[in-house]
């Protein structure tokens, strides 16, 4: 067998071939500098970083054993070499085994041979600290491993902690607030899952509501929200906060809220004074800026020492939360704090490792409901669910409700997403071949189609970037000529017609699966950049020319804006002074001098990834010329369900389609296998 020197030798070769990041072969080098020798823990360094990449946050042996390549991204012919040149173990026992041996890696729990079952490894190992970690048959960074290891148990304790509530007050609450609008009774034949969220709910300490576009996520939190200010026996005092991972989702969240808090407190009218409670609650604020981030720091100023001073919270796009981020908020958060997550699990995880959402709710399809839990929502709601979502899929199954009806994609855009998300490939495309003018698909378009799509848009859908553009040439003579005029009817004029160019802006939206190449973002931005400058819609004077949209690209504290906003570049309301840009959150317009804005891009075209938590009239899905891993079924879901009204489909390569609907993203973690234990505890 090859020694150590040699791996690192192999292992820069495969950094040199692009068979792993540069990052691998550091970390893979720093191991064997602290005394590291054996090749199999070195080689198993080097792939636990490369696929942290990846979003995974352990290496799972099982999967590893089976199917190295397909993990790895290799070509067999790659592994079989390394395998056979430095002797890897055959089985997941083998690679324990050869894990396990020597003090660099800690060893949290002794493993059972599932072949035999008399024969158990005795690999009971000191921590000291160790950089890795093996726990079962899954190896992590120490780092990933203690935060799974942390939200595991907060979300355990969370669920367990039962609420002082009497099942006849909620029943009571809820009859009133899910009574129909018209006075009518309710389909009897359909189960109101929305309903039986509330309730759940408000029985523990933390729960999830899941559901796709449309299924009324909002709808049912505003309804939740006056459940418990009904069944709080000091409702003024009650301490309501709303987040979400970007200020483009917080922002959409307190909209959507507000606007269906108003509409409830119509029809509660004096039974329940929504409107002077539901007054109280605050701004939605990004998960950073609630947790208190400071700069060049990944710590908080909220943490468990010093936790936040609320009794709920609502988290919003809670899929896009990462282990780490989710680790930190829960413990910022007093036990007594009722914490409820809202997400789509279908849509993409996070950009950096972890599926925190997908993990916890994965199967929420099924219910999994106990005869406890079925008996107590029949109590409190009066519906009967089904015997097939009966049987016990452990306590978290218990707080978690998925909304199955969507009320907005019942069109031709719903059966796209449904048929996506199902994997159903011919049935997706079939979708485009309907004769409905909300779908489009541009089959081995060109790129050059692809921009007078973004210029004018098509029949049927919303226009492109002209419309935005059109109103920046027409400002109103009033706000163009004045000159240090700071009267208020001006400021008033001159806002209006901002936010108005912003609304026509967020109606029409590119969307690429890459940042690099012909058809991904940055490579379109300059395209699309060029197109309009051409027709005259636009005069790249400089990097701040009127009507740029830019997206913010790292967390600005100082400034008040977080990775994700996205803006546009107008004229100050007075002349004298430089450029500005605009961001509109929920009904409030703020503006920033452009020359303080460091990290920004241009953003005509953006990442599906960084277009969740935002929703755009006409959205045009752009697939790239050649296959890519994070071309997955979960992608193309995702940037279909931001489209409101009109969806095109824009691929080069028509094969992608069917490739990506056949792809489904798989994130190795260990946190219902640490949950379901930490439950038989």
């Amino acid at each position: 067998m090859k020694t150590s020197a040699e791996l690192i030798a192999d292992i820069q070769l495969l950094v040199e071939q692009k068979h792993l990041r540069t990052l691998a072969l550091a970390f893979a080098r720093f191991m064997r500098d602290l005394g590291m020798s054996n090749v199999h823990q070195i080689f198993c360094a080097a792939v636990l970083t490369e696929i942290e990449a990846r979003g995974h946050i352990c290496l799972n042996l099982d999967t590893f054993v089976q199917d190295p390549c397909t993990l790895l991204d290799w070509e067999p012919a790659v592994w079989q070499k390394l395998s056979s040149d430095f002797a890897f173990p055959k089985t997941k026992e083998g690679w324990i085994l050869a894990l396990s041996a020597g003090e660099f890696i800690y060893v949290a729990q002794t493993h059972k041979n599932q072949a035999s079952e008399d024969f158990l490894f005795d690999l009971a190992t000191e921590d000291q600290r160790q950089v890795m970690v093996l726990q079962n048959d899954r190896l992590y960074l120490r780092r990933y491993w203690r935060d799974e290891t942390r939200v595991a148990e907060s979300v355990r304790r969370r669920a367990s902690l039962a609420t002082d509530v009497k099942a006849e007050e909620v029943r009571r609450w809820l009859d009133i607030l899910f009574a129909a609008e018209d006075g009518t009774d309710k389909d009897v034949t359909d189960v109101d899952w929305q309903k039986l969220a509330c309730a759940i709910a408000v029985r523990s300490h933390f729960s999830i509501i899941t559901g796709g576009p449309g299924t009324g996520k909002t709808y049912t939190v505003a309804r939740l929200i006056a459940l418990m200010l009904a069944l709080s026996h000091h409702p003024e005092r009650l301490r309501i906060a709303l987040a979400a991972p970007t200020g483009k989702a917080a922002a959409r969240l307190k909209q959507s809220l507000d606007k269906a808090l108003t509409g409830l407190a119509q029809k509660l009218g004096s039974s329940l004074p929504m409107k002077e409670m539901s007054s109280r609650i605050g701004a939605a604020r990004t998960l950073h800026s609630l947790l208190g981030a400071r700069p060049d720091t990944r710590r908080f100023r909220h943490h468990a020492g010093n936790q936040l001073d609320i009794d709920v919270l609502v988290v919003d796009e809670a899929s896009m939360i990462h282990l780490e981020m989710m680790a930190s908020l829960l413990d910022a958060l007093p036990d007594r704090t009722v914490l409820v997550l809202l997400g789509d699990k279908d849509q993409l995880a996070s950009v950096e490792a972890g599926a925190v959402l997908g993990d916890l709710c994965g199967r929420a399809e099924e219910g999994g409901y106990t005869p406890e839990t079925l008996s107590y929502l029949t109590e409190t709601t009066g519906e009967v669910v089904a015997d097939m979502f009966a049987g016990d899929r452990g306590a978290i199954a218990q707080q978690t409700v998925m909304l199955r009806k969507s009320r907005r994609f019942s069109s031709a855009i719903g059966a796209l997403a449904l048929a996506v998300n199902d994997g159903n490939i011919e049935t997706a495309t079939s979708c485009f071949d309907q004769g409905d003018e909300t779908l489009q698909w541009m089959v081995h378009a060109k790129q050059a189609q692809l921009l007078m799509l973004c210029c004018d848009g098509r029949s049927g859908a919303e226009g492109g970037y002209s419309a935005y553009l059109t109103l920046i040439q027409d400002m109103p003579e009033q706000i163009s000529t004045h000159n240090i005029d700071r009267s208020a009817e001006i400021e008033a004029n001159f806002n209006q017609w901002a936010t108005s160019v912003l609304v026509a802006f967020d109606r029409f939206r590119v969307l690429c699966a890459l940042k690099e190449g012909e058809w991904g973002v940055n490579g379109l931005n300059t395209a699309i950049e060029q197109m309009l400058q051409g027709r005259g819609l636009l005069k790249r004077d400089s990097d701040w020319y009127r009507g740029r949209p830019v997206m913010v690209t790292r967390n600005d504290y100082n400034n008040q804006v977080f990775n994700g906003d996205i803006g546009l570049a107008l004229p100050d309301v007075h002349r004298h002074k430089p450029m500005r840009v605009y961001f509109h959150e929920g009904d409030r317009l703020r503006s920033i001098l452009a020359s303080r804005l460091r990290y920004v891009d241009t953003a005509y075209a953006m990442t599906v990834h960084k277009s969740q938590g935002s929703e755009f009239s006409h959205t045009v899905l752009v697939l790239p010329h050649d296959s890519s891993p994070v071309l997955t079924r979960e992608l193309v879901y995702t940037g279909i369900t931001r489209a409101r009204d009109a969806f095109t489909l824009v691929s080069p390569v028509n094969q992608i389609w069917r490739k990506a609907l056949s792809l489904k993203t798989q994130r190795e973690s260990g946190l219902m296998s640490v949950l379901h234990v930490s439950e038989q505890k």
